[in-house]
């Protein structure tokens, strides 16, 4: 007798829902900023990637509305039929500007630019080396190319060189992939070092500036500049979804690079491109970055606050590493992360549980926004302090 062939996913939910990793969402209504509304309550956000505090910015807005009145809702095809716009070169030229490269290229999403730009640069004559860390985007590009995949050790330069030294040889062509900010952990790649490693053994480098791109840098150019690599040769992708305040991604690089994309990376090439609103509210946000560098002091300023507080009041939740506004402290399950999130969420505060299989440890993971105040950061510290003393500990 046949059995039922969809009988796994029940069975599969319920394993998730036994390790206490099953997800839902969770509602926000009203604009974004350091407050919002989740369930119907008033919570200080301490969840967004809105590091700058711009997706809810009346100018962001305005230029949305703009657009979308000028040139419709959608852009009803791809870049190389129906799709283009003078906005979308605006805003390439706009990125390019930001980031110190010759060109840029729009893709509809982050996650889009790295699929399809890995996708087009190697494939399977080729070997690709990623840090064990990565986004998602990043190792499922390097799976979508076909190359040889090998993970070296987070940011462990020497391993890396270990691994060059045994395979380089082996392969027509080689990509060096990682992210600038990680995520979940807030610490940074070591750049400069992966800049000569990549030298060295005649390799690629792409560096994803997702979460560095508006808060890194003298002008908010990323990792890139804040390491001071500006003008060396490697490939810059990013989002316009977290500092700038809007949607979609981005490669920036050499002039000779963007022309290629445009030719090869298949997730450019076949999909719809940016909306009108999305594009014109990341011009926006890249003009406003570029003209009030107050933003990015003032983030910093709350991140220092935020550092300094924890540790003076909260010293046994022991942040890991961090060069970024992103600060997480690990738990020993994710059912502990699971009540520290909905303890701190009954106190007015959005920190939600991080679990596998996103990270390998469970963690809180706290992101502070320019727009957040003294007493947004202040609360944040006494209900964590409320937790520890309730639970003797964590």
């Amino acid at each position: 007798m046949a059995t039922d062939p969809y009988a796994w996913l029940e069975q599969s939910l319920t394993t998730i829902r036994k390790a206490d990793w099953y997800r839902s969402v969770q509602t926000i209504n009203g604009t974004p900023g350091a407050t919002v509304l989740l369930g119907g309550r008033e919570v200080i956000n301490f969840a967004s990637n809105d590091y700058l505090g711009l997706a809810g910015d009346q100018r962001l807005i305005k230029a949305g509305v703009a657009a979308t009145q000028e040139f419709g809702t959608g852009s009803t095809g791809s870049r190389l039929l129906s799709g283009h716009r003078e906005l979308h070169r605006q805003l390439e030229s706009a990125i390019a500007s930001l980031k110190q490269t010759e060109d840029a290229i729009v893709f509809s999403s982050g996650y889009l630019a790295n699929l399809g730009a890995i996708a087009a640069l190697v494939g399977k004559r080729d070997l690709i080396l990623s840090d064990q860390y990565n986004h998602s985007s990043l190792k499922n590009g390097a799976i979508l190319s076909g190359a040889a995949v090998i993970e070296y050790p987070h940011c462990n330069v020497t391993a890396l060189r270990n691994q060059l030294i045994e395979n380089r040889q082996n392969y027509r062509r080689c990509l060096i992939l990682t992210d600038s900010v990680f995520s979940m952990d807030g610490d940074l790649c070591p750049l400069p070092e992966l800049l000569d490693l990549a030298d060295e053994f005649s390799c690629m480098l792409l560096v994803d500036e997702a979460h560095a791109t508006g808060v890194l840098g003298k002008t908010g150019a990323g990792c890139v500049e804040h390491f001071g690599c500006t003008g060396k040769q490697l490939i810059q992708i990013g989002t316009l979804s977290k500092a700038l305040g809007s949607l979609g991604g981005y490669v920036a690089g050499s002039a000779t690079l963007i022309d290629f994309l445009r030719n090869r990376a298949p997730t450019w090439i076949y999909t719809t491109a940016l909306s009108p609103a999305d594009t014109a509210a990341a011009l926006a946000a890249i003009e406003i970055v570029q003209q009030e560098p107050q933003r990015r002091t003032q983030l910093w300023a709350n991140v220092d606050y935020l550092k300094k507080l924890m540790q003076a009041q909260v010293a046994e939740l022991k942040l890991l590493p961090s060069a970024s506004p992103i600060l997480c402290f690990q738990l020993p399950s994710a059912a502990a992360a699971l009540a520290v999130g909905k303890s701190l969420q009954e106190a007015g505060i959005f920190a939600p549980a991080i679990r596998p299989p996103t990270v390998p440890t469970s963690r809180i993971r706290i992101s502070a926004m320019a727009t957040h105040q003294a007493t947004h950061i202040d609360q944040l510290v006494a209900a964590l302090g409320e937790f520890v003393i309730r639970n003797q500990g964590i």
